[in-house]
């Protein structure tokens, strides 16, 4: 991380000061965090994995859960001091009264809709055209296309019905939806059980190289532009008692993401470890990491606005009756000073 001179003599001179290493807390820090298993979320991979936390004084805790909901909940019961998740659970914890706040973006879009062969087919046909394609395809199979996504709320689910009914005036005669976890999705694409869907990186990368016939069709900035996807929130209780962690922590989630943007042949082998499962090799990790389908950007005002619009359509759809608000989510001023001292 690059920092000025006259400020890498303050703070190494603090740091001979405590008697610790530059650039290291006082003490170890133990950081409880969760994470949905997903591309998005790899700025945390690569921060715990390339032990740059460890060398600064963090003793990460990582927990996996396959689900928004369960990572919340665990959320807002104390067991955990951060969590990697898209925007829109933690917007509505926020809103119910759980004291959370996002410090940091991670990821943005991060899914793509994956088509079968036949399905694919009549979108070359149509040139793209969502209605034409899917009122094509139930023309020529005599039954509605089968889609795959994950449960309501969800950045893809919400990308999926914004593209096809708002963007693509899809007829919804023409579509079935089914909802399912992440690795469901996968799949159901791989097993030919559904004819297209929402499918997550690292996932999107793998479905298509192992079935050639499978094609991707549009990726989750094209289906709802800028969407949002996954952020760093923190709990007010951590915020408070631990402010010097989590400004370091902040720093490592920037750090991590440059590599991951400069350098995704770097960066693959950490996200390797907990998303690979030894499925994946290098290779198509880093395939994955630099797809059109996931981007990465850490400073949160850039998903502000985003994040307004992506709410407000989940009122559309009836995700909740009244978007959360917005102001008071975002914390910025973290990112600001991180990003002052480099």
């Amino acid at each position: 991380m690059l920092v000025s001179r006259r400020s890498a003599l303050q703070m190494s001179g603090a740091a001979l000061l405590s008697g610790m290493p530059f650039g290291a807390l006082a003490q170890t820090v133990p950081m409880r965090i969760g994470y949905v298993p997903v591309i998005g979320a790899s700025a945390l991979f690569v921060l715990d994995g390339a032990g740059w936390a460890k060398e600064a004084g963090l003793d990460l805790k990582l927990t996996r859960f396959d689900s928004g909901p369960a990572a919340i909940q665990a959320f807002g019961s104390g067991t955990l001091d951060a969590l990697a998740i898209g925007v829109a659970p933690v917007a509505v914890a926020r809103a119910k009264g759980l004291d959370v706040k996002v410090v940091t973006a991670a990821g943005t879009g991060g899914s793509a809709f994956v088509a079968s062969g036949a399905l694919a087919a009549h979108f070359a046909t149509a040139g793209g055209d969502q209605a034409k394609a899917f009122a094509a395809f139930r023309a020529a199979t005599g039954r509605k296309a089968k889609l795959a996504t994950l449960p309501p709320g969800g950045v893809p689910t919400v990308a999926l019905s914004h593209w096809l009914f708002k963007l693509g005036k899809v007829d919804p005669a023409d579509v079935e939806i089914a909802q399912m976890g992440i690795d469901a999705v996968q799949q159901a694409m791989l097993a030919g059980t559904a004819d297209g869907g929402t499918v997550l990186e690292p996932s999107a990368t793998i479905v298509t190289a192992r079935n050639p016939t499978l094609k991707r069709i549009a990726t989750a900035q094209q289906m709802f532009p800028e969407i949002p996807g996954v952020v760093m929130a923190v709990t007010g209780v951590f915020e408070k008692t631990q402010p010097a962690a989590l400004e370091k922590f902040v720093s490592l989630v920037i750090r991590a993401t440059d590599l991951i943007v400069k350098s995704p042949r770097d960066a693959a082998p950490h996200v390797l470890k907990t998303l690979g499962a030894g499925l994946v090799d290098e290779a198509t990790m880093t395939q994955a990491l630099s797809s059109p389908a996931a981007g990465y950007v850490s400073d949160p005002r850039v998903i502000a606005g985003p994040t307004q619009a992506m709410l407000a359509y989940q009122v559309e759809l009836g995700d909740f009756p009244t978007a959360p608000p917005v102001t008071g989510l975002i914390d910025a001023s973290y990112y600001e000073r991180a990003t002052t001292r480099r």
